[in-house]
């Protein structure tokens, strides 16, 4: 008899584990639709800077725009989720974006289009903070690698439909075009609501849920948030002062500052080279599908190589792969490039989340993970605006080469910090 109620008990856990798991898809649909809306309006927004009159320094300018509105509310908004519920940002989020892209397609001037691309970045922040804080809250340690690689899927599905939308919408009159792109890219972020729906468990869910992760992680308490009570604010200074945090955020920030160049200046160079912009939405779709392939099979990769060395060896590897794009190839070998790039970079983000999750301190991990999304908003106003810079004194294609050695230095950053995989 007590064999079969063990037997019953387990085939119970198992049963609400693969209930359970809906949520993830369900997170996964709706960023792939708000990450599409964000990256069809980047490009459209490039593109119709330029038809306002726009040179390389401004586009730097207004791509910059996008992420400072988000280094300013970034750390509150991760206490805010570190001590109560996600899902309400996920739905200020969608809001947010949607208001961005459709305001920002109706402006007529530089200022206002750089205002809403703000308004557009802000959203976007928000929906990652909260939707993380779910990944991390409701993974147990041993599941974050994987579970994060499929959450970041989400993002890599909309950088592959996002560009390629915005290509197919973008013609001759840039001008009127853009804004097209732009108001079907506030539809697209609207679409994300339909699956936001029982991301976040009921209180007592979420009292089992963070007791399994409690006991799989050797009897840490429960995270505020998830059925704990509150506990007192972890100092900032303590966060960044755990080993990993600083070097998962730079090669977060790395990672991040050469795929949104990609996204904001590969017009630019298309521009230059006489390359549709049918063509550099299929070139930025290449670079997305590939580094959704690398995630789906990140998993082995991190058993057959160590986390070391995949970080190590992508950061490195995409470095002269960023350098290459500077190159005046043909597009055939442009796309090579971008597809090979677009696998390396498919590493960085949920394995920098994952360290940035484990090295915090307990009670901090939505902190931890919105100060890693300030260095990389950082890096998103810093790199295209040193990019426009670049760009103006030594062409279009200068700004890769710097990318090129930031990803190096990454790789370097990577070296020197051990790379803890999860305890099982």
């Amino acid at each position: 008899m007590l064999r079969i109620r063990r037997s019953r008990g387990a085939g119970e856990k198992g049963t609400r584990r693969r209930g359970d798991r809906g949520w993830l898809l369900r997170l996964v649909i709706s960023f792939s639709c708000a990450q599409a809306a964000v990256s069809m309006a980047r490009p459209a927004v490039s593109y119709r800077a330029l038809a306002l009159g726009a040179d390389e320094r401004a586009v730097g300018v207004i791509a910059g725009g996008y992420a400072l509105l988000p280094l300013f509310v970034a750390v509150p908004l991760g206490r805010r989720t570190d001590h109560g519920r996600c899902a309400p940002l996920l739905l200020l989020g969608v809001a947010l974006i949607a208001g961005g892209c459709a305001l920002g397609g109706t402006s007529g001037s530089l200022g206002a289009l750089a205002a809403w691309s703000g308004v557009m970045g802000l959203g976007h922040l928000c929906f990652v903070i909260g939707a993380q804080s779910i990944v991390a809250r409701r993974s147990a340690p041993a599941e974050r690698d994987r579970n994060f690689g499929h959450f970041t899927i989400g993002a890599s599905l909309g950088q592959l439909v996002g560009p390629l939308a915005a290509g197919a919408l973008i013609g001759g009159d840039t001008g009127r075009t853009s804004a097209l792109a732009l108001v079907v890219a506030a539809g697209v972020a609207a679409v994300s609501c339909t699956s936001l729906w029982r991301l976040e468990q009921p209180r007592g869910g979420a009292e089992a849920c963070a007791g399994e992760v409690g006991a799989s992680a050797g009897g840490a308490s429960p995270e505020p948030g998830a059925g704990a009570s509150a506990g007192p604010k972890v100092s900032v200074l303590r966060i960044l002062g755990a080993r990993g945090v600083p070097a998962g955020m730079f090669i977060s920030l790395a990672v991040l500052s050469a795929t949104d160049i990609l996204t904001a200046y590969l017009p630019v160079i298309g521009e230059d080279r006489g390359i549709a912009p049918a063509t550099v939405g299929i070139l930025l779709g290449l670079r997305a599908g590939a580094t959704i392939a690398c995630r789906l099979v990140m998993t082995p990769l991190i058993r057959l190589l160590g986390r070391r060395a995949l970080i190590v060896g992508t950061c490195a590897a995409a470095g002269l792969l960023c350098a290459g794009v500077a190159l005046p190839l043909p597009v055939w070998a442009l796309g090579v490039v971008l597809t090979l790039l677009g696998f390396c970079l498919g590493v960085g983000q949920p394995l920098s989340m994952t360290t940035v999750v484990q090295a915090a301190p307990a009670g901090a991990r939505s902190t931890a993970l919105a100060l890693r999304l300030t260095g990389n908003r950082l890096g998103q106003v810093a790199a295209p605006a040193g990019a426009g810079l670049i760009a103006g004194a030594a062409g279009a294609a200068a700004p890769f080469v710097t990318l090129g050695i930031l990803l190096c230095v990454a790789a370097g950053a990577a070296g020197r910090t051990e790379c803890r995989a999860p305890r099982p």
